[in-house]
């Protein structure tokens, strides 16, 4: 992946209010940019509604909405082609990054850490993108496609590679 994010639509937080909406379509060049960027092999369509708000904590945003997409994706086996359409809708938290405090910072692993914002906006593409990649199928498997370990080879002990080694010896009259 590139540094550079290949959907991006900022909202900063001065600019929401109370609440703000926003459906979001990348364009033909953007989907191109997003299949590259989530190894999809085509992205069609993509529709995502979005919506931003204070949450009822300080400093909280709530960031909801529901992301729709027509994606092709490779089988993890044949590589074949996979149609696939996405419905997904998600809920995530955001809280303003505090300033960074000199000396220890203790991180914790809670599952509803929020997302940091950072300077004072919000990448709704970012979070678009994100959301897609997370409800695409990890490990997309062609129907009837099924793996078939390679045999394992032979073990050649080390006793019979010493005995074709005397052997190779002996003929060349040792």
């Amino acid at each position: 992946m590139t540094d550079v994010h290949p959907f991006s639509r900022p909202i900063r937080l001065n600019q929401i209010g109370q609440g703000v909406t926003r459906t979001l379509e990348p364009d033909a060049a953007e989907r191109t940019a997003i299949a590259r960027w989530l190894d999809l092999e085509a992205l069609d369509e993509m529709s995502v509604e979005v919506t931003l708000a204070p949450a009822h904590e300080d400093d909280v945003w709530a960031l909801s909405g529901r992301v729709r997409a027509r994606v092709v994706q490779a089988c993890g086996l044949t590589l074949q082609p996979l149609p696939a359409l996405v419905d997904q809708t998600f809920r995530v938290r955001l809280a303003e990054a505090s300033e960074v405090v000199e000396g220890e910072i203790e991180v914790t692993l809670e599952d509803d850490a929020p997302d940091l914002i950072e300077n004072g906006q919000v990448d709704l593409g970012h979070h678009a993108v994100e959301q897609l990649s997370l409800a695409l199928d990890p490990f997309p498997r062609a129907p009837g496609a099924e793996f078939q370990p390679p045999e394992p080879e032979a073990e050649i002990s080390p006793f019979a590679a010493l005995k074709a080694f005397k052997v190779r010896g002996d003929d060349t009259g040792s």
